[in-house]
């Protein structure tokens, strides 16, 4: 009786673990997809970069500095590896993205220019969306870590391959026009 008893704790036990194991794995995969939600928003924005670049030029032609600044914060960003390394090149792009943007304040001609009305809107979309993918990233990514840290995880997560995941952090200058809403003003 004895014998049978601890076989049924050995197999409750067995199930727990698995259990929380497969829970870890969920959770992994849930990060791992945020991620990728992430990184198509940021194709997104990185193939509307040159269009955005193109129409400015042709009205802005003495503002070549900024020009060049957006396009190697964008190749910047396309070659960041990493979570962290890519929240720093992304927070470098969102600036110079803003002193783009903001070149259409000083040039009239192009404020009234379709094509940049249309490609200021569709950054600003992409934009919120990339927002909200990172806040849905750093959610799993908090979950995820809080699972590999509580109890009976803790004990073999990190013997079984499941580290820490590191934030998407964007740094304090794009943090703030984070939680601002994007403004298109034409």
């Amino acid at each position: 009786m004895t014998g049978l008893i601890f076989l049924g704790l050995i197999v409750v036990i067995a199930l727990w673990l698995i259990a929380s194991y497969n829970s870890l794995v969920g959770l992994r995969q849930r990060t791992n997809q945020a991620f990728a939600d992430i990184d198509v928003q940021l194709k997104q924005r990185h193939d509307l970069i040159p269009n955005l670049v193109e129409t400015v030029k042709g009205y802005a032609t003495h503002e070549k500095g900024t020009l060049e600044a957006v396009i190697q914060a964008r190749n910047a960003a396309l070659n960041a590896t990493g979570t962290a390394q890519q929240g720093a090149a992304e927070a470098a792009l969102g600036g110079a993205l803003g002193r783009l943007i903001a070149l259409g304040e000083a040039y009239p001609d192009l404020k009234a220019n379709t094509n940049f009305q249309q490609l200021q809107t569709e950054l600003s979309g992409i934009e919120d969306k990339l927002a909200a993918a990172r806040r849905f990233f750093n959610n799993a990514v908090s979950e995820f870590n809080a699972a590999i840290q509580a109890f009976p995880a803790v004990l073999y997560a990190r013997s079984m391959g499941f580290s820490e995941r590191t934030f998407f952090d964007v740094g304090d200058t794009e943090r703030k026009q984070i939680e601002v809403a994007p403004q298109v003003k034409f």
